[in-house]
């Protein structure tokens, strides 16, 4: 299955050209580091290329001072990660071995050149996306985890980096690992922690903490004004930003919980064209956000939009959960669905204590040789069965329905009805949740003879369909019943994703008539920027 970038160890190194050396020398500064001299410390912004001329740069393991991996960066190498491409932080500490002779290039100057050499531009994203890979494969980062699977805020932390590909580091309480980070930190190794490098350690931690000591929660000048705002990180806002960043466009796109959106809950997807071996809904978005990036534009999360308006001049002002406001030429509605909730007594409290709404690596680890039961008959629910068929000692799903025929493609259900580690159970449904601070059990009940049963399980899966985010759009534009937003001729529009408020644009899920897949999404993000295009010209 296809991954976020080539495999770094099996990749053959190809440096940059001497025209390449040249352009960076052209608006690069040349610098020199003593031995033991930092490059860069995590956490303080990617704001620079680092071409190395001379010496040699090693990655700092930051709660013991030694070198973290055995490989090194020598002349006619670069250090960057991908975080640089939108502003981001360092992740791991950089630290000269040698007398040291680097060009280092501002990060806008070499967005510029990237976007004036794709021979360049090719190299370098190649190699930071396999760095990204090496990163979260073998969990190299600053990042570090302690009690995520005690505790549920850590928990929380962990799906956060998960899902929008961040490394981190995880041990469980009372571990070795545990004990020596948390003396370097002067911390408990029993009690759960997030720690960023050796000295912050954080208090009641959550994503948007996280995410600001990551680089990735920008704090945006009040009243900021871009060309068009894309509400929503799925793939149609992502693809959105893509095309909106390669036509000149000033973008900002808005996320509020990861890249990837509903999507992103996907463990695997057969069926989009390119992908013969299939790829993760995760893996599929987090390289459209490179390539985003790639272009200047710029994405802003956890950021939830609460309210959108027209101001007097005509431009668009959205409002962020923390009271915050950017302005728009124009707004692109991407917001996708959002995960219907069952009406089942203590739902809420089992979330992320055993309930969960995606199936990824973090949700897999939680029912590791235990049963696990899925809610739903939709291509999701298959998809995830699949996956935890993998880790789980065995997978049960539950259909209210008495078929699959209708709400799941026959290749997958086909490939459900073959595997001996799932079981499909027609006319059933979770009725009861058991246990105190986590999941234990459920009770399985029988629609049709009310008849019920006990199951043990510490993982239930709820994918029963989804409701779409529109309640921020305070009114604006014209809903359908359902909250689905109207477009094209059904309001009057000039093309088939113009709202009835001239200047505002829905794709993807959200849209009424759209076809929910996510090629569709992807193509309606791309096509949609034309008349943004037009929109913001005019």
């Amino acid at each position: 299955m296809e991954s976020i970038g080539r495999d770094l160890r099996e990749m053959q190194r190809v440096p940059l050209s001497v025209t390449h050396v040249a352009a960076l020398q052209a608006v690069g500064t040349v610098r020199r580091y003593p031995p033991g001299a930092f490059v860069a410390r995590a956490g303080e912004p990617a704001n620079r290329f680092v071409y190395v001329q001379e010496g040699e740069i090693e990655v700092v393991n930051p709660f013991t001072d030694g070198r973290h991996i055995a490989s090194t960066l020598g002349p006619t190498q670069f250090m960057a990660e991908i975080s640089f491409l939108n502003g981001g932080s360092w992740l791991m500490p950089m630290r000269a071995v040698t007398d040291t002779t680097v060009i280092e290039v501002p990060r806008i100057d070499m967005l510029r050149l990237m976007s004036e050499i794709p021979e360049m531009s090719d190299i370098v994203i190649t190699v930071l996306a396999a760095r990204r890979r090496q990163q979260v494969d073998r969990r190299y980062g600053t990042l570090v985890l302690i009690g995520e699977d005690e505790d549920r805020a850590v928990r929380r932390i962990a799906d956060f980096a998960s899902r929008n590909r961040l490394p981190y580091m995880s041990y469980a309480l009372g571990s070795p690992e545990a004990a020596a980070v948390a003396t370097s930190c002067s911390v408990s190794p029993d009690e759960p922690a997030v720690i960023f490098g050796r000295d912050v350690v954080v208090a009641d931690p959550t994503p948007d903490k996280v995410a600001r000591l990551l680089g990735l929660n920008h704090d945006l000048v009040d009243d900021e004004a871009f060309d068009v705002l894309i509400v929503g990180g799925g793939p149609a806002g992502v693809s959105a930003g893509v095309y909106a960043g390669a036509e000149g466009l000033r973008a900002l796109v808005i996320e509020d919980v990861a890249i990837g959106g509903q999507a992103g809950a996907s463990s695997r997807i057969e069926n989009y064209m390119g992908f013969p071996t299939g790829i993760s809904g995760a893996d599929l978005v987090w390289r459209g956000e490179v390539q985003a990036m790639k272009f200047g534009t710029r994405f802003a999360m956890p950021r939830r939009v609460v309210k959108l308006e027209r101001l007097e001049d005509q431009t668009f002002c959205a409002t962020f959960d923390n009271e915050q406001r950017v302005r728009g030429r124009a707004v692109v509605v991407a917001t996708g669905v959002q995960y219907r909730r069952l009406p089942i007594d203590r739902l809420e409290a089992f979330e992320g204590a055993g309930v969960y709404y995606a199936a990824t690596e973090s949700e897999a680890r939680y029912c590791r040789d235990t049963e696990a039961i899925i809610i739903g008959g939709g291509n999701s629910a298959g998809q995830a069965a699949m996956f935890l068929s993998r880790t789980a000692k065995h997978v049960r799903v539950l259909v209210r329905g008495n078929s699959l025929a209708s709400s799941m493609s026959s290749y997958l259900s086909s490939r459900l009805n073959a595997d001996p580690a799932i079981t499909i159970e027609y006319g059933t449904e979770v009725s009861v949740l058991h246990g105190s601070d986590k999941l234990e059990s459920v009770t399985i009940r029988d629609v049709h003879d009310g008849s019920t049963r006990m199951i043990e399980s510490c993982a239930v899966f709820v994918m029963v369909g989804a409701a779409p985010n529109t309640a921020w759009l305070s009114g604006l534009v014209d809903l359908d019943p359902r909250g689905f937003v109207l477009t094209g001729e059904q309001v009057g529009g000039c093309s088939p994703y113009e709202t009835s408020e001239p200047g505002v644009f829905a794709v993807g899920d959200v849209r009424a008539s759209s076809v929910k897949r996510v090629a569709s999404s992807v193509g309606e993000g791309s096509v949609v920027i034309s008349k943004v295009w037009d929109h913001v010209r005019a």
